[in-house]
């Protein structure tokens, strides 16, 4: 029944979704032959800000970049450019070009780059897109609605309740008198909406670049995430409506994903924090309930899960969460037997036994402030004990494979 409902508030609220960003569709079907970006319609209007707000969405410090040095260039006079809203200001948009051209830099350089040296550089990334979003959402995103309202609003006939200018919508501008802030009360909300949608899906590429060991890999995401981004780039110069039917299709997807993205999107915030404030020094383990994220589906638990670790008066594991971080909490309790913490170099995991095959899989994940509190972990929970793994654990082999270490206990199977 719960699953039932869930799907049935999906399908909902992607109606409403839908509906709303469609309503241009009828005023673009209307345009007039030719190029559709020199036609002053709704539709063209509403289809060019789809498109840039998902864009930028997709990579905020590139995406604004991008928007502010194309309208600065677009821009013929001074005045015009005085008009311009301020992150197309030079001062804005090169510094924030410059600083993608660097992260490609590190990007490039990436599999040539020891993990150990990389993964700071990954934070600061990380930690950087998650800023720029909070200031994209807050201040952009409603800056480009609102010069959409203007645009239709100016394209209206003077005197005019609508026109064919904007595609037969009632914009009022009647006048002197602007009522497109009306417009913007009920779309800014959709689009900041849209924005985070899109973001968090997007974000979830900077989180596993975090957690992947490869350079390899980092670099594949980071190909994919700008190769989306060209393709609508490209796709909104040719012809702004296909864009924004590719635009409702990243929407839609990123939608469906957005309970997975919003959890992995947690993880990265709270990995960041203890990797930049050092955390571990000030660090110390509650003897009943400490936070872990879930490493894997279990039960009903979603991977990547946020919740606390409780031991029961009984010596009893239970893992508490609420999902969204805001719902109802929920229980699932936790088989001690066999569990052992895996200690890494940048994060710690606990692992369990698995009763197929008998190797050990990871069943939860310790945030990087767990980091040489492991044994303490161990003794709290009355766990087996703890083994190295990921990087510590190579680093530990090459040690013993040269004798310059003593070999160290390693559980069969463990998968890093």
């Amino acid at each position: 029944m719960g699953f039932a409902m869930k799907r049935l508030h999906r399908c909902v609220v992607l109606t409403i979704i839908l509906g709303l960003v469609s309503l241009p569709l009828p005023a673009m079907a209307g345009t007039k032959k030719g190029n559709p970006r020199d036609v002053p319609t709704a539709g063209i209007e509403f289809a060019k800000t789809a498109t840039q707000i998902t864009g930028i969405a997709i990579s905020p410090l590139l995406g604004v970049g991008a928007v502010g040095a194309y309208q600065w260039f677009s821009a013929h006079t001074d005045q015009e450019r005085a008009a311009l809203p301020w992150f197309a200001n030079p001062v804005f948009w090169f510094p924030c070009l410059a600083l993608v051209i660097a992260c490609a830099f590190k990007d490039s350089f990436g599999t040539m780059i020891p993990p150990g040296l990389k993964k700071p550089f990954d934070a600061l990334e990380t930690a950087e897109n998650k800023l720029t979003g909070l200031v994209t959402a807050g201040a952009v995103v409603p800056e480009l609605v609102n010069s959409m309202s203007k645009a239709l609003v100016n394209a209206s006939p003077s005197g005019a309740i609508g026109g064919p200018h904007v595609g037969g919508l009632a914009m009022l501008h009647i006048g002197a008198m602007d009522f497109s802030w009306l417009l913007d009360i009920a779309m800014v909300p959709l689009a900041v909406a849209i924005f985070a949608v899109v973001w968090l899906a997007s974000h979830t590429i900077n989180v596993l670049i975090l957690l992947s060991p490869w350079g390899a890999v980092d670099a594949a995401l980071k190909a994919a995430r700008t190769s989306l981004l060209g393709l609508l780039t490209i796709t909104a110069w040719i012809d702004p409506r296909a864009a924004a039917v590719l635009s409702l299709i990243i929407i839609i997807f990123a939608y469906f994903i957005a309970g997975w993205s919003f959890r992995l999107t947690v993880y990265g915030t709270i990995f960041c924090w203890d990797f930049f404030t050092l955390r571990r020094t000030r660090f110390t383990l509650h003897p009943e309930a400490n936070k872990v994220f879930t490493a894997r589906q279990i039960g009903e638990v979603p991977i990547r899960t946020y919740g606390r670790l409780h031991q029961t008066p009984e010596g009893v594991l239970i893992f508490r969460y609420r999902p969204w971080l805001v719902l109802p909490v929920r229980e699932l309790t936790v088989q001690r037997a066999g569990l052992v913490v895996g200690r890494g170099v940048f994060y710690s995991v606990v692992l369990d036994p698995d009763g197929m095959s008998g190797a050990t899989r990871t069943l939860f994940l310790l945030p990087p402030r767990y980091r040489g509190h492991e044994d303490t972990f161990v003794r709290a929970y009355r766990l087996g004990g703890t083994v190295d793994v990921g990087l510590r654990r190579a680093w530990n082999w090459l040690r013993e494979a040269v004798g310059l270490g003593p070999k160290q206990p390693a559980v069969a199977g463990v998968v890093t």
